[in-house]
């Protein structure tokens, strides 16, 4: 599954983040407007030019996202504390 990267935006599936987040995809919308779900885009700079790093984070868990210029996702991970918070250092870039 690709992601649409444009110049209106990245747009990405809710099947695709849904579960990764452990929420089904009609809740991933919702849950982004609400700010329970929160996201950072960092686009790559040197060797990783024209890649981006998308993470998405929601509750205890995070989910980051390495894709191309035209979308494709080449690596996915997970880092998922359980019922404790994240820490603040995983919200920043590079972190």
């Amino acid at each position: 599954m690709t992601i649409e990267i444009g110049d209106g935006g990245i747009v990405i599936d809710a099947t695709l983040i849904g579960p990764l987040l452990k929420v089904t995809p009609e809740d991933v919308p919702k849950l982004m407007r609400d700010g329970a779900i929160t996201s950072l885009c960092e686009t790559g700079v040197g060797d990783d030019a024209g890649a981006y790093r998308l993470s998405f984070f929601y509750q205890g868990r995070r989910v980051r996202l390495q894709v191309t210029e035209s979308g494709e996702v080449l690596r996915r991970s997970i880092v998922d504390y359980g019922d404790i918070p994240l820490p603040q250092a995983m919200h920043r870039p590079g972190g």
